[in-house]
């Protein structure tokens, strides 16, 4: 008689614990959009939600180290002149954040550290390309400046945000709406899933489909998909009988899964987030109230179920905080923020261990801050893996950093028309004296400004303590 053997992983008593009512942002307008959206995004400084906002496109961003009930009349950023179907967060500068828009235009826009007093209005730049709605942002892993989107026109676009310019434009590699778009871990390729059924894996430079798989689940359903950390594919979808299904794929071998399992039968699409420094895969569906998680291993059945959390309400979305953002004392390996109706709650991951001592085996180095190459570089065909940190002492956001964008002005390369005139004393050119005399005391302005709005922000603080306190 065989006996079972059952693995042994560190991380097979994970469990998920929410956090506390008063920890959680509350009377938050959240916006009635598509799932294929992201509703919430995350990162160490902020928390960026898609908020109703009249018949505009809006989002409202939070400060993680304020929480509670949000005023109704807290300052979004505002531009878009039709809902906001997805943002994401620049994973090399914490204060940019990047929104596509049904209006076709995806905005770019630095979030100050401070909160500001009014709307946030006037993003750096605004990119235009695609004909129809954008409904997918994606930034590079390792290279500056670098912004994917894919639109309802089945064309991907790659841009230089530090220029505004169009990098790469894949328009004729996807027959209907693409469903998902995914980097790999140094940025050289990419997996979309379509409504054509079919799975690609896409050389970008080389605008070439390099391995492609139909049918990686049979349904009509929407497919997602992610890279894992060894190379391979994992994908979420729907079998022929509508059951939910996930999969694991080796893109030199398309022709067999590495894994196949069927979930449950429940309609609402899985979407997975996953970290590559535990390679745990986390499952999150629309109108679930659960939240699975596997752990993608060399060894069969290759993808092993952990465990599942589960709370009373269904999540309207969800946010992943990157793994620079955790909280090392207390064993934290992931953190979620659960979008309700009217709040967003943080679910805690951790991993229970009596030593109060960093644990190296939950913590390898991580991705930080830092890009590894610039645009120019990476389109010209060079590749390079993320610039690791170490979490030992716990990660600190760098200082604001300011995203400088310089557009190159057509006219720049245009002779000098002929004036028709004669230059009075008013048209004489400035001296660089006086140009640099002005920039000085604009500067000087803007300073002064933004240290007022500062002090004004803490005198509002202050007063609301003290009604609080009389309260």
């Amino acid at each position: 008689m065989s006996r079972r053997v059952v693995r042994q992983s560190k991380f097979r008593h994970v469990f998920g614990q929410a956090a506390k009512a008063d920890q959680a942002y509350e009377d938050i307008r959240v916006s009635k959009v598509t799932w294929d959206s992201s509703f919430c995004a995350v990162n160490p400084k902020f928390l960026a939600i898609i908020v109703e906002a009249g018949g505009g496109g809006a989002f409202i961003v939070l400060p993680l180290a304020k929480t509670g009930r949000v005023d109704k009349n807290y300052p979004l950023v505002t531009g878009h002149t039709a809902p906001v179907l997805d943002i994401d967060w620049c994973p090399h500068n914490d204060n940019v954040i990047a929104s596509a828009s049904d209006d076709t235009a995806i905005m770019v826009w630095q979030i100050p550290d401070y909160t500001p007093m009014r709307n946030i209005t006037e993003p750096i730049i605004t990119l235009e390309g695609h004909s129809k709605r954008v409904g997918i942002l994606s930034w590079h892993p390792t290279a500056r400046n670098v912004l994917l989107s894919a639109g309802g026109d089945n064309m991907i676009i790659i841009w230089n945000v530090g220029t505004g310019e169009v990098l790469l434009s894949l328009d004729d590699m996807h027959p209907d709406v693409i469903h998902s778009v995914c980097w790999n871990s140094n940025g050289s390729l990419l997996a979309t899933t379509c409504k054509d059924k079919t799975l690609r894996i896409i050389d970008p430079r080389k605008g070439q489909v390099v391995a492609e798989r139909f049918a990686a689940h049979e349904g009509m359903r929407p497919m997602r998909a992610v890279f894992t950390r060894q190379g391979h594919i994992f994908t979420t979808g729907f079998t022929r009988m509508s059951q939910r299904e996930l999969g694991l794929w080796d893109p030199n071998n398309f022709e067999e899964p590495v894994a196949l399992q069927e979930m449950d039968t429940s309609n609402g699409v899985l979407l997975p987030f996953y970290d590559p420094d535990s390679s745990i895969v986390y499952l999150c569906g629309k109108g679930d109230s659960s939240i699975r998680y596997f752990e993608i291993t060399d060894e069969p059945p290759f993808v092993h179920y952990l465990n599942t959390f589960s709370s009373k309400e269904p999540q309207r979305g969800m946010g992943f905080m990157p793994k620079r953002g955790l909280d090392v004392s207390k064993c934290e390996i992931a953190r979620f923020y659960k979008l309700h109706e009217r709040k967003c709650e943080p679910i805690i991951m951790t991993v229970p261990r009596k030593s109060d001592l960093f644990q190296d085996d939950l913590y390898p180095d991580t991705p930080g801050p830092e890009p590894a190459l610039e645009a120019d570089e990476w389109l010209s065909g060079q590749d390079a893996d993320p610039v690791l940190i170490s979490l030992r002492d716990g990660y600190v956001p760098p200082k604001h950093r300011e995203l400088r964008v310089t557009k190159r002005n057509i006219l720049d390369v245009r002779p000098p028309s002929v004036p028709r005139r004669s230059q009075s004393a008013s048209d004489a050119p400035l001296s660089q004296h006086t140009l640099e005399t002005l920039l000085e005391e604009i500067k000087a302005l803007r300073e002064r400004v933004q240290a007022q709005e500062q002090r004004i922000t803490a005198l509002e603080n202050m007063l609301c303590e003290l009604v609080d306190c009389t309260d």
